[in-house]
């Protein structure tokens, strides 16, 4: 019924999408997670508005074709629907400061299976704890362990990892439980500390601070992207004759301050023939 699309996103800066600064004291800016792993994600609302932002920029492109037509005051059904369907972003890996390493990337189970579905790759899914082949790891009474701040986490097999990573480059990577993603999510985070000053002299206005916290720069996320019929995929502008698609992009809120920076890499999937 649909014609299939999926994009990959890797983040150039840490990246924020979520609550934006208030102006009450203390107010933290968390952002979107899903609900059964803890993990950051994009809205696909998000993904909607970002690309229809970019739209603005094109010569001869309708974006209101392609995304809907905004409602009008006083005008009963001037909406119209958004031929292109944008599901949420969900991460497939997340770069984690590990000692010794120093960098390790982490998924779950439940991540790599929405990975898998998205993109259609036929490799089997890693068992628990599976470490990838550049992964090197300290043995410790004959068991090969990492430590987090946590604590330290034991592996299993090694295995060749390249076929989970969008650009196949096999990286310093493991396997995690569903149960356990969430806590080395919140550790992997990007975490700062903002402060309003006065206009006129360097100090901070009535005491007010704002916690931003971002998914780390090389997080790596998926989404999927469906338009009814084949002609409007190749159609969309993003495409046109083309099976890949790559630019840089800002997604999310404060950009101002160097946050959303991603490279965004969208793929077509050709219909079965």
């Amino acid at each position: 019924m649909y014609q299939k699309a999926y994009g990959i996103i890797e983040t150039l800066s840490p990246l924020h999408v979520g609550a934006t600064a208030g102006e009450e004291s203390g107010n933290l800016n968390l952002i979107f997670r899903d609900p059964f792993t803890q993990t950051g994600i994009i809205p696909g609302s998000s993904l909607r508005g970002r690309f229809r932002a970019e739209m603005r920029f094109q010569d001869g492109q309708d974006e209101q074709y392609w995304y809907g037509h905004e409602a009008e005051p006083g005008v009963p059904d001037s909406t119209t629907e958004s031929r292109v369907k944008f599901e949420y972003a969900s991460i497939v890996w997340l770069p984690v400061f590990c000692p010794g390493q120093p960098v390790v990337w982490v998924s779950c189970p439940r991540l790599l299976q929405r990975y898998k579905r998205i993109t259609g790759i036929s490799a089997e899914l890693p068992d628990l704890y599976t470490a990838s082949d550049s992964l090197n790891a300290l043995q410790i009474d004959g068991q090969y362990k990492l430590f987090f701040n946590f604590g330290f986490l034991k592996l299993g097999a090694k295995d060749n990892l390249q076929d989970w990573f969008p650009d196949r480059k096999e990286r310093p990577a493991v396997i995690v439980a569903d149960d356990e993603i969430g806590m080395i999510h919140d550790m992997a985070l990007y975490r700062q500390s903002r402060v309003k000053l006065c206009d006129e002299e360097k100090k901070v206005e009535g005491g007010q601070f704002f916690n931003t916290e971002a998914l780390p720069e090389s997080t790596i996320m998926v989404f999927p992207v469906a338009l009814r019929r084949e002609e409007e995929l190749r159609d969309w502008p993003p495409f046109g004759d083309n099976t890949i698609n790559e630019d840089e992009m800002y997604l999310g809120g404060l950009e101002s301050i160097g946050f959303g920076h991603c490279w965004v890499r969208l793929h077509r999937q050709l219909p079965q023939t």
